[in-house]
């Protein structure tokens, strides 16, 4: 059942002066507790009766025209509160309202309900008035205050016939107004007004509202609703504050101090690190006797904690520190009869020469870190656990039967009589911690290993007088012995008695040169810094984890175990044998073990004992010569830094990365098959023999394998092949390679001279072949492409001097490569006349790339706007080329270049694009290191971006480019009259580069931005004398 309903009564918001208001409050107090008292009261009725008594006790005048309202007003409350106990399912008046409430709907005007209790607390309400009628839930709902006047707002109540009105079937909402989304919902809205409940509301509005629309209704807009916080739920928020916070949070109001100040919140009295007088401290503990925790520190930490003891009879736990504490502290301690931990810490107890005697009947947990005491002695029946870390004493009488938990580390000062008699002490014990302390004998153990029979955590390290010998811990689960000088082999047989063992930890153990063990539950063992080991053996069936790591003169490991997921055994540079038996190994990292042979990799391939293997790192390995696995588990291998690598062999159908980076000495590789998407040959310079087959590869990279000259490639998913540099790949291995290997989009035979005719027309396998690079070979003719490559689109034939001028005419004649976007023809030989046809009649380019044409002298299109008087055959029809009408005016098509690159064209002077060249797409002009370059005149609707940098001939520059954002001109000879006369056109120019323009003043930065208010950036070189 979901009960959206809410009945609320408010007072008006609290100033600050309600502070001094002391009269008022009581009036307050008065009203909640006549008014509104609901004690006695099953059905959650708001009580009315009293009415005219609590009038009398406020001194406030009962007229009988009060009274006849009171009566009116209590009457309507009345017909509310049955609508609630029947919307509750109690009582008998449900029934009358459902049958009320089938028959057509009930309209009250509450604003009057509203302005009856304006002014006064928020009452509980009536649904939890009715399950907890007994508790005084005063000031624990919502507030709901109204920053608009009144307005005559109509509850309507409905109800579908037949419906039974238990609570347990019905939805109930709030909502404004008088319509309804369905029949079987009740909606209630009562607000409070904020105008003194004074007036009437025919009085404020005349039964409209001068705000709201026509029928009265008030406009959401123009209220606000402000929800008060209850207690309960400011007691929650608070709960995560600490106690700095609660007291800024005090300031805030009084309802915050009061719930800042409730002793939950205080259950802990932590003055740690804080300045606290005595009378303070006594204060707090007087305002919360029920503290259960404290914790102070400092130089008068006696007289505080003296205060606690006696003030806080529900103390539990108690810390202390840095401070001097005296034996009274320790006498009075019996009385703190609930107290369960004790912490001090750095402290000085007694005087340093006496012994301190720690009673106490229910304590469980005891730490004494860095104190200094000269004796102690402990007897508490209940105690659990205790630490004495670092702490300065001769001598510790332990009285614990129940003590499972003891830390005595770095106790430099205890003897090894007395750490025996402390132990031993201790029949329950569990837990041993006595790391660095010095004189602990192997008699010693041996006590405790007799005595303590249920000893699972033993840390003795930097114990350098141990050895173990003829000790037995059977029921041992983790061994630390770091830094024990005196563990050797000889130590493994006392430990391979602790059957239950689970974790071995042997780092630095200097004169340790083997392991051997059969351990069934060992789960981690390391070994670090071990400088003599040199032979592990390793038998255990849960091993999880193994650190090995800086064990110079380890040459063989043999592991045997189900449960390894993960071995590391980094830089074992003497590491020359590995035997695995682990059947759920899935990585391993050998990286830096220099000495590792070609045999490691039966270790890892199918039947080598790691069937589940899945990453293998085996990178700086550099004793690697002939590598060659055949695995149907291994996803990853890396061989990064492997120089000595001549030839590598992989079958490994599910590998997906492979790492061959520093491999320079790779000459042959096979990878069939594989399950590589992408692989990089690249770094393999000496490579001359290849065979790929992955079905999955769609990247291949050789780029810079200038020996490669056998090359089978079986990829049918590959996309992109870059063959860069591969000055040995001939013809066949090409055909052979677009043969199998139909779906190549993108080819890249930059620099391979051995490519000619045959292997080009190969090229008709690809039929989506769109990227083919030819830069840098020997082509003397174009046909094979033309022939081969109809969906080409991007074409570079950069420094391919061999081709004749007629190579491109089948472009511009013949309409060949028709969907072809970006031609790169930089550094080539073609003649002016030929660049110019092809600019002229191939349109459909967007990309033109001409940087470095030592034969291309003007870009001039203003005669005929780039076109030649004879067209070419493809352009014109027979028709147009009869003698009736050859001398018609052609219409021109729109060129679609967008990129002009003119980069270091040495003999070009003259640059000219007029509107008639019908350039409407280009963007960007690119004419820097043009060095004899001389006049530019530019009308290009959309250009944006244009380079004259280093144009140190550049003497005239006209531009009617209303979109060009960026012009660089560094390095110019051109005067500033020139630049400003240009720029002033270009309405959008946001950057202009002026730097080592030495006819560029430095004050005409201010002409530059008159001339051009849109610039952003000015790059000069100059600064003002």
């Amino acid at each position: 059942m979901k009960i959206w309903c809410c009945l609320c009564f408010t007072r008006e918001e609290e100033d600050e002066e309600d502070y001094k208001q002391v009269g008022e409050e009581d009036k307050f107090e008065a009203m909640r507790e006549g008014v509104f008292g609901n004690e006695g009261n099953p059905e959650g009725r708001v009580g009315n009766d009293d009415d005219l008594e609590g009038a009398e006790q406020l001194g406030l005048p009962a007229s009988p025209l009060g009274r006849d309202r009171d009566r009116e007003e209590a009457e309507e409350l009345r017909m509310f509160e049955d609508a609630v106990v029947a919307m509750r399912g109690g009582g008998v008046d449900s029934a009358h309202w459902d049958g009320t409430v089938r028959e057509g709907a009930l309209s009250i005007p509450w604003t009057r309900i509203a302005r009856c209790f304006e002014g006064e607390s928020s009452s509980a309400s009536v649904e939890t008035a009715v399950e907890d009628h007994d508790r005084d839930l005063h000031n624990k709902r919502a507030k709901v205050h109204s920053d608009f006047h009144e307005y005559p707002f109509t509850t309507v109540v409905s109800s579908n016939a037949g419906i039974s009105s238990s609570s347990a079937d019905r939805d109930y909402h709030i909502s404004l107004g008088s319509s309804f989304p369905s029949t079987n919902q009740m909606f209630y809205h009562t607000l409070t007004m904020n105008d003194g409940g004074g007036k009437n509301s025919s009085e404020s509005s005349d039964g409209k509202d001068d705000e709201g629309d026509e029928s009265g209704s008030p406009k959401m807009e123009d209220f606000e609703v402000r929800m008060d916080l209850t207690d309960d739920l400011l007691h929650m928020v608070f709960s995560f504050l600490d106690h700095s916070t609660l007291c800024r949070a005090a300031r805030v109001c009084r309802q915050w101090r009061a719930a800042s100040a409730h002793e939950d919140f205080w259950r802990c009295l932590n003055f740690e690190n804080r300045n606290i007088s005595v009378e303070q401290f006594e204060d707090m503990c007087r305002r919360y006797p029920n503290a259960t925790e404290v914790n102070i520190s400092g130089a008068a930490i006696h007289l505080l904690v003296m205060k606690a003891v006696y003030s806080l009879r529900n103390l539990e736990v108690l810390t202390l520190g840095r401070g001097q504490l005296g034996d009274t502290f320790f006498n009075a301690l019996s009385d703190c009869y609930l107290l369960k931990r004790l912490n001090v810490n750095d402290a000085n107890l007694g005087n340093s020469i006496q012994e301190i005697p720690i009673n106490h009947d229910s304590l469980r947990h005891l730490q004494l870190t860095k104190c200094r005491v000269m004796r102690i002695s402990v007897r508490c029946p209940q105690l659990e656990t205790m630490s004495l870390k670092r702490s300065n004493m001769a001598q510790a009488v332990l009285n614990c039967p129940l003590l499972h938990e003891l830390d005595i580390s770095s106790c430099h000062k205890l003897s090894d009589a007395a750490i025996r008699s402390a132990a031993t002490s201790c029949p329950q014990l569990e837990s041993l911690d006595m790391s660095n302390c010095s004189c602990v004998s192997d008699e010693t153990l041996r006590e405790i290993a007799l005595t303590c029979a249920n000893l699972h955590i033993l840390n003795a390290s930097y114990c350098p007088n141990i050895s173990l010998e003829s000790v037995r811990l059977p029921m041992l689960t983790k061994l630390q012995l770091h830094s024990c000088e005196g563990i050797t082999s000889a130590s493994m047989a006392a430990i391979s008695h602790s059957y239950m063992l689970e974790v071995l930890e042997l780092d630095n153990c200097s004169l340790l040169t083997s392991v051997s063990l059969e351990l069934p539950r060992l789960q981690n063992i390391r070994l670090v810094h071990c400088r003599k080991f040199a032979d592990l053996n390793l038998r255990s069936i849960m091993l999880s984890s193994i650190m090995v790591s800086n064990c110079p003169a380890l040459h063989r490991i043999n592991i045997t175990s189900n449960t390894l997921l993960k071995l590391a055994l980094q830089k074992q540079e003497s590491l020359t044998t590995l035997a695995l038996q682990c059947q759920t190994l899935q990585e391993v990292d050998l990286t830096d073990c220099e000495s590792l042979t070609n045999s490691i990799c039966e270790v890892f391939s199918d039947g080598g004992g790691c069937p589940m293997l899945k990453s293998l790192v085996l990178d700086n390995c550099e004793s690697l010569t002939a590598v060659r696995f055949c695995s149907t588990s291994l996803v990853s291998l890396s061989l990064v830094g492997c120089r000595a690598i001549t030839a590598l062999d992989l079958t490994c159908p599910y590998l997906e990365q492979v790492c061959l980076d520093g491999c320079d000495h790779l000459e042959r590789a096979s990878f069939c098959p594989v399950g590589l998407q992408s692989l990089n040959l690249g770094i393999c310079p000496k490579l001359n023999v290849l065979s790929i087959e992955a079905p999955c590869m769609v990247l291949l990279e050789l780029k810079g394998c200038g020996v490669l000259s056998e090359a089978s490639i079986n990829c049918p998913l590959l996309t992109s092949l870059d063959a860069s540099f591969c000055s040995q790949l001939k013809d066949d291995c090409l055909s052979a390679t677009t043969a199998s290997c139909p779906l190549i989009e993108s080819l890249i035979l930059m620099s391979c001279p051995s490519i000619g005719s045959e292997g080009l027309y190969s090229l008709r396998c690809l039929l989506r072949l769109t990227v083919l690079d030819l830069s840098y070979t020997f082509l003397m003719t174009l046909q094979p492409v033309f022939e081969s490559c109809l969906q080409l689109k991007v074409l570079k034939l950069q420094a391919c001097k061999y081709l004749a001028d007629s190579s491109l005419e089948p472009l511009y004649k013949e309409g060949a490569l028709p969907a072809l976007q970006e031609l790169d023809l930089s550094y080539g030989t073609l003649c002016q006349s030929a660049i110019e046809e092809l600019l002229a009649f191939c349109t459909h380019l967007t990309h033109v790339s001409l940087n470095g044409c030592v034969n291309m002298h003007d870009l001039n299109w203003g005669s005929s706007g780039g076109q030649i008087s004879e067209l070419p055959s493809l352009y014109t029809s027979s028709s147009m080329l009869s003698l009736e009408n050859i001398h018609e005016p052609i219409e021109q098509a729109n060129r679609l270049l967008q990129n002009l690159n003119c980069v270091g064209c040495a003999n070009i002077r003259k640059v000219f694009i007029p509107p008639a060249a019908r350039c409407f797409h280009l963007s960007s002009l690119n004419l820097s290191l043009s060095a004899n370059l001389k006049e530019v005149d530019l009308a290009c609707f959309n250009l944006c971006f244009l380079n004259l940098s280093n144009c140190c001939s550049l003497e005239m520059l006209k531009l009617e480019c209303p979109k060009l954002t960026s012009l660089f001109l560094q390095s110019c000879n051109i005067d500033e009259v020139a630049v400003e006369a240009a720029t002033s056109k270009c309405s959008v120019l946001e950057t202009l580069d002026v730097r080592f323009c030495p006819k560029i003043l430095p004050n005409s930065m201010l002409k530059l931005r008159a001339a051009c208010p849109s610039l952003k950036r000015i790059f000069s070189s100059l600064s003002p004398s």
